[in-house]
């Protein structure tokens, strides 16, 4: 009975000690100043001004640089060639003479052609001064009526002799002058023979002549864009694998009558080439205006966001960002120019990405 009630006793009073040590805890917990934890301070940012601008809606389409004028040249008549004037690559005036077939036997045919010419001549004098002779003779009735017919009919053949002669002349000298093979057109001499004494056939062609400033950029458009664009309107053309470019490029032809293959409308676009900065039959890429110029905003291109979607964050009178979508019309490396269905006044630049809509800055 004594063991028993003592091991009661101890329990009860450990069971005592740890309540008093938890409630002498609890209290100095309470007594103890809580820390306040400062708020988080608004991110800051800088902002711009959209600048009003008057844009054009506008199409990318890449074609071919075509030189304006290209041609294959040969001679029209055959012979051996005999000497080349100008030599691959050089530019040639309009009628210079680039090659020369040799002109012996046409030369000789000319003087041949003069000869035949002066005899006729005589012969004609000749015949029209007997015809005259007994014409008067016949009129004072010394002569028969008969004679003085048969005289003039002579002259008239010899006329005709003489006419002919000259007409062979014409020819042998036109066949002296196509033995030089002359430019058509002021251009560039792409391609020749590389050495002269090949005797050549009519018409073989041996030349190309081009014509490099201006080049024709050839494209096609799509038939919903045809009644958009205008004969006259200024294009910005850019070369596709250099750094040429220029915006005084200018639209010559709408084809009224779609591609049979693609049935796009093809374009031809004049593509100035002074110190021949494009290279002709490589492609360009070519910036249509399509359609009336309308309002629009020119922004740093820093201030456009495109995750998601093309948008800028504007800032409200309140301090909080608004995620604004907007269409870009025209895209360069330093500005944008973007249409927008809402007013923008205050956009911020270099947005970051931990910047959502409702986010509450400063601006600096």
């Amino acid at each position: 009975m004594t063991i028993a009630r003592r091991t009661l006793v101890l329990s009860g009073i450990s069971a005592g000690l740890l309540a008093a040590l938890a409630a002498v805890v609890n209290a100095q917990a309470k007594s103890k100043t809580a820390v306040p934890v400062p708020a988080a301070a608004d991110p800051t940012v800088q902002t711009v001004e959209p600048r009003q601008v008057q844009s054009l809606n506008r199409e990318e389409i890449t074609g071919a640089l075509q030189p304006a004028r290209q041609l294959q040249l040969g001679f029209e008549v055959p012979g051996r060639l005999a000497r080349l004037n100008a030599t691959k690559g050089a530019q040639v005036r309009e009628g210079q003479v680039i090659a020369q077939l040799d002109p012996e036997m046409a030369d000789a045919q000319v003087l041949q052609a003069e000869a035949a010419v002066k005899a006729a001549e005589a012969q004609s004098a000749q015949a029209a001064d007997t015809a005259r002779r007994h014409s008067e003779l016949q009129e004072k009735g010394s002569m028969s009526d008969w004679q003085s017919k048969s005289s003039t009919s002579q002259a008239a053949a010899a006329a005709a002799q003489l006419q002919a002669a000259r007409a062979q002349l014409a020819q042998a000298r036109a066949a002296r002058r196509r033995h030089d093979l002359a430019a058509p057109f002021a251009g560039t001499l792409i391609e020749q023979p590389d050495q002269i004494g090949a005797t050549v056939a009519t018409g073989k062609e041996l030349f190309t002549l081009e014509q490099l400033d201006p080049l024709v950029l050839k494209l096609t458009l799509p038939e919903t864009s045809r009644g958009s664009l205008r004969v006259g309107a200024k294009v910005r053309v850019e070369a596709v694998g250099g750094g040429a470019q220029t915006d005084e490029a200018v639209v010559r032809a709408i084809i009224p009558s779609a591609d049979a293959a693609t049935r796009r409308i093809p374009v031809e676009i004049v593509v100035p080439n002074a110190g021949a900065r494009f290279t002709a039959h490589t492609l360009a890429r070519a910036t249509l205006p399509l359609g009336q110029p309308e309002p629009a905003l020119e922004l740093p291109a820093s201030a456009l966001a495109s995750t998601g979607g093309d948008h800028v964050y504007a800032v409200a009178g309140s301090g909080e960002v608004k995620r604004i979508p907007v269409q870009v019309v025209d895209r360069g490396a330093q500005k944008v120019v973007v249409k927008s269905a809402e007013p923008l006044a205050r956009i911020v630049d270099y947005p970051g990405s931990d910047l959502v809509d409702g986010t509450k800055v400063s601006v600096r």
